[in-house]
């Protein structure tokens, strides 16, 4: 067995949770691929992070101990599932969910006390998360709260770093959606025409997917929807209320915010980091990984990598999107990267329309979200 290496960091220290993306850039500069007894082996170069995304032979997203449908697999396993999953966020899917999620953004915008302050993430951010999760899986209202629940405690679970609290969150979830499949199966030809029904019709190969199956798949596409939505949206506001002249000019030209979403979430990203794990003795970044060694992809960093962007706080709009990892890269980029889009689209569209002004409030200067959580845990703003 390998002698384990010397940390080169600590991603737990107080700078590094004072300010995530300072503490990556800093990375980047001084120790591209660095290990901690934490993250293991973490990469933040886009050049680096680009070769292990393209490499899936000696790069493997099978990390997890528990069922992960389909961004926790290799090829083939990988590609059976995938061409299950993709069809789930196609255009025309799109395009029927759009008129849903825009009601649900015009109804939180109306809400807003418009002259007056919010507490944008609990009072808004998280909202939208929930009930577009909600609305695009055909689940009721009933679920908001309990799911706005098992959001804060499987929180407090990853952030204590308790497995056996975490797995008993995990367990709750998968009783959530099991029930909701019940229903449905209850129900017959009378379900509801929704995604969640449809995902009991898919097959895999000669048969129909099992509930174990299904559950990983939901589980996947919730967990990572409600959080990283919610941290976008956080993400974004605070961008342009820190930035009243970009704010108005995309008041004006709505047509730029598809591209100025995509810029601002690059220069600070809402999903921090992907795991791999190596399959054989592989060099990156001129150090040594053994086989069978945890790595973690910092998007967070490559995203800022000067040698691609320039001056990483540079805002542009004409920058080439195939450099942008927000989604990640090749075969595992996020298959729902249309669903998100066609979201944070929305709901900026809908906030800009619906109010004059978006600025932060003196004196009460926003809290930062610790990893693996991105953007802010609170953000006071006034509305006007």
């Amino acid at each position: 067995m390998s002698e384990k290496p010397q940390p080169d960091w600590d991603p737990r220290s107080q700078s590094v949770i004072d300010d995530q993306i300072t503490a990556y850039d800093h990375m980047r500069d001084r120790c591209p691929v660095a290990y901690s007894d934490y993250l293991h082996w973490s990469v933040f170069r886009h050049a680096d992070v680009m070769r292990v995304l393209n490499d899936h032979d000696t790069f493997s997203n099978a990390v997890s101990s528990h069922l992960s449908v389909s961004n926790g697999m290799d090829p083939p396993e990988h590609t059976k599932y995938r061409k299950i999953i993709e069809p789930y966020f196609g255009p025309r899917r799109m395009q029927v969910f759009e008129p849903a999620c825009r009601e649900i953004a015009v109804d939180l915008v109306k809400c807003l006390p418009v002259g007056g302050e919010i507490e944008l993430m609990s009072g808004f951010a998280q909202n939208f998360a929930l009930r577009v999760q909600c609305a695009f899986m055909g689940w009721p209202e009933t679920l908001h709260e309990p799911l706005r629940q098992w959001i804060l405690k499987n929180q407090a679970a990853t952030f204590g770093g308790h497995r056996a609290a975490a797995a008993a969150v995990a367990l709750e979830f998968d009783v959530y959606i099991r029930e909701l499949l019940n229903v449905r199966r209850e129900a017959g030809s009378e379900a509801p025409d929704d995604i969640t029904t449809s995902l009991l019709t898919e097959r895999i190969e000669d048969r129909f997917l099992n509930d174990e199956e299904i559950v990983s798949i939901v589980r996947n596409w919730t967990v990572g929807e409600l959080g990283t939505i919610s941290a976008s949206v956080g993400i974004l506001v605070h961008y342009l209320a820190e930035r009243p002249e970009l704010q108005q000019q995309l008041r004006k030209q709505p047509s730029l915010l598809p591209a100025a979403i995509d810029e601002i979430l690059r220069i600070h990203a809402p999903l921090v980091a992907n795991r791999r794990v190596t399959t054989r003795a592989v060099t990156v970044g001129g150090r040594e990984i053994a086989s069978g060694e945890r790595m973690t992809l910092i998007w967070a960093s490559a995203n800022r990598d000067e040698t691609v962007f320039g001056d990483p706080d540079e805002f542009r709009l004409d920058r080439d999107p195939s450099q942008n990892l927000l989604y990640g890269a090749g075969i595992h980029v996020c298959p729902g990267a249309p669903l998100a889009r066609l979201e944070l689209r929305i709901i900026m569209e809908e906030l800009l329309v619906g109010t004059r002004q978006i600025a932060l409030v003196p004196g009460k200067p926003p809290a930062r979200a610790m990893y693996p959580a991105s953007g802010f845990s609170s953000l006071p703003l006034w509305v006007h």
